[in-house]
């Protein structure tokens, strides 16, 4: 089970890491981390999300823990 779905929402939307990284205000570096199913900020998956254009309240779509 994966940690977390933002590559497949990433690839769906048809961004790169690094356009997602841009919207969000964050390095690709920290996409490629969350990716790979590294923790992150809650302040980091605020910004993820709101880049993706989700609410606030989808983040169990995306971020399972």
């Amino acid at each position: 089970m994966r940690k977390n779905d933002l590559r497949h929402m990433r690839e769906s939307l048809m961004l790169s890491k690094s356009e997602l990284a841009r919207k969000a205000n964050v390095s690709p570096l920290t996409i490629a981390r969350i990716e790979s199913g590294k923790p992150c900020r809650m302040e980091t998956k605020r910004k993820i999300l709101l880049a993706l254009g989700m609410k606030l309240s989808d983040k169990n779509k995306i971020f399972n823990n």
